[in-house]
């Protein structure tokens, strides 16, 4: 088995994690916790085969949180020593002191078992920080030879990898030590014509792999980079001399390319706890689905099954323990199109006995660095598909008329997660079960529920895709987190579908 690197097991992380949680404990904290981190972000681009930027960054040092008389203190900094560690335990505890007066309800953290000594790597083949960046511009540099060579006008490539490695210790007497790798390969062609320009971007998702979903084995996990790179020449083609589409209402078929963005804004973000409860509301809004509504709102049809889940292989927002020593779960957020969970850290589960068993976080905490205080952050939030489902030719084969949605691009969606319109990479038309040739200029707009509840069909487990991002954002100071959605494709009847051009008055 994969262990953490052996340059950041050899830091002092439990004599640093000592120094502090002695301290806090004598000057009185109820609950204490620190982090020890390193992240490690690198990404090489290129513009038309030439290498445009390199960079490979690290974000090092570590963190005190804690609770005394009910109110929370942090402090955090960049050397890790013991001295350092006392040091930063002295100050989050004065400024839980000096925050008290402000605060309006207690701090309660939700019980958690003690987890001591625990070591969890995430599963990847070969670490990209092992492969030289000389190494990696050169397979852009080839793929995006072979995309100019079959007559694109232009290719943007990127190739980006983070390596995230944390101590974890608490006043309980839980510790953990962690290292996630995920990687992020991209290509993006241009197609200028006598009509204009069209774009097209590879399918290929972030995930929570090595180098070699790049260059592995189909066994090892690799994407078919050498299928997606063939077709996407002629799809851009075809996607410029396309008709601009009529709107109106049509049944869609939505592929996981594009499914899962529209699960993380209307879904994901719409059942963390904090954000219904109105605790988040400066970044991007709070939510619909309010706490008062819990085990009754029908979101969706009776073929929605949604869960958050910590534990999946190669999701972006997998762990063995969050950044409050919980140990990684999956739960129901939605079943049968009910709401019945929510994602939620060890104070959202403590103040409403929410979680199962009743009151237990189910581990989404999570910050980005180290001079950041955890949030609660997004599972990875998955549609599940249909044991008994169709294929992708028979979810198509349902619709008289109707469009394929493939590919995720822009998108926007209202304060409470609930009015929302979603474009794509491209379009297909769909007459009498067939598809029939690429349309362009296409949007689907809905509300969130009128958007699920219209769910007919759900396809099997040969659509299923993970999908996902490096880039969700939330809180203020605003924090970055890495995140998957795996979904099926699936079928969505009468919704309406906007002309973009026409949307925009040209």
């Amino acid at each position: 088995m994969r262990r953490v690197d052996e340059d950041f097991r050899s830091l002092p992380l439990a004599t640093v994690a000592d120094a502090a949680l002695t301290r806090a404990r004598e000057l009185g904290a109820e609950h204490a916790d620190l982090r020890v981190e390193r992240v490690r972000d690198s990404g090489v681009d290129l513009r038309d085969g030439r290498l445009t930027s390199s960079g490979d960054d690290v974000d090092s040092g570590l963190a005190v949180r804690v609770v005394v008389d009910g109110t929370w203190g942090f402090a955090a900094a960049t050397a890790v020593t013991t001295d350092q560690a006392a040091a930063l335990a002295e100050q989050a505890v004065e400024l839980a002191r000096v925050s008290r007066a402000l605060s309006t309800e207690r701090v309660e953290l939700a019980d958690e078992p003690v987890h001591a000594g625990r070591e969890w790597v995430s599963e990847y083949v070969t670490d990209p920080f092992a492969v030289p960046d000389a190494e990696k511009a050169a397979l852009l540099e080839a793929w995006s030879r072979q995309l100019l060579a079959a007559g694109v006008s232009h290719v943007d490539a990127s190739f980006r990898a983070v390596k995230e490695q944390k101590y974890y210790a608490d006043l309980a007497g839980t510790s953990t030590t962690q290292q996630r790798v995920r990687v992020h390969p991209e290509l993006t062609v241009v197609l200028v014509g006598d009509d204009g320009m069209e774009t097209m971007r590879t399918l290929a998702p972030p995930v929570g792999r090595g180098w070699e979903f790049l260059v592995g084995t189909t066994e090892q996990g690799a994407w078919d980079w050498a299928a997606e790179l063939a077709e996407l020449p002629d799809l851009v083609r075809e996607k410029l001399a396309a008709p601009s589409v009529e709107p109106g209402r049509y049944d869609l078929v939505i592929d996981p390319s594009n499914l899962w963005l529209t699960i993380h804004e209307s879904v994901g973000h719409a059942t963390e706890l904090d954000r219904a409860l109105g605790y988040e509301a400066a970044y991007a809004g709070t939510s619909f689905a309010t706490l008062d509504q819990l085990g009754s709102l029908r979101y969706g049809s009776e073929l929605m099954h949604v869960t958050g889940d910590r534990t999946v292989e190669h999701g972006l927002a997998t762990v063995g323990y969050d950044d409050e020593g919980v140990q990684a779960q999956a739960w129901d957020i939605v079943r049968d199109g009910v709401l019945v969970g929510y994602q939620l850290d060890r104070r959202m589960a403590a103040m409403h006995r929410l979680g199962d068993p009743p009151g237990r976080s189910n581990g989404c905490a999570f910050a980005d660095s180290p001079q950041h205080v955890p949030l609660q952050r997004m599972a990875n939030v998955s549609l599940q598909p249909a044991t008994d489902g169709p294929d992708l030719a028979g979810l198509i084969a349902g619709v008289d008329r109707g469009i394929y949605v493939v590919g995720d691009r822009s998108w926007s969606i209202d304060m409470q997660r609930y009015n929302f319109q979603f474009t794509g990479q491209r379009f297909y038309r769909i007459v009498g079960g067939r598809l029939a040739g690429q349309v362009k200029d296409v949007a689907y707009q809905a509300t969130t529920t009128d958007f699920w509840r219209s769910m007919s069909a759900v396809g099997d487990a040969s659509t299923y895709v993970l999908g996902g991002a490096f880039n969700c954002g939330k809180g203020q100071p605003g924090q970055v987190a890495a995140v998957s959605h795996g979904c099926p494709a699936a079928r969505f009847d009468d919704v309406r579908i906007l002309n973009t051009v026409q949307e925009a008055g040209q």
